[in-house]
């Protein structure tokens, strides 16, 4: 493994974290994302999907 994980973003949380997170963890800007997850949520689905996100990616640990 790269030893890379996905947590929320501590730094870059707007709603959850769940966004800035992906964004981190993918090296790309979290404004991309939250576009990505906006454009989703108008379809209904991606609102579902946020939720569940959100729910199970969990915080970064402390001293992390």
């Amino acid at each position: 493994m790269n030893g890379k994980q996905l947590f929320k973003s501590d730094a870059n949380r707007v709603l959850c974290g769940v966004c800035g997170g992906i964004g981190e963890y993918l090296g790309i800007d979290p404004t991309i994302v939250r576009l990505v997850a906006v454009l989703l949520g108008l379809s209904g689905t991606g609102l579902l999907v946020y939720i569940i996100a959100a729910l199970i990616i969990p915080s970064r640990p402390a001293g992390m």
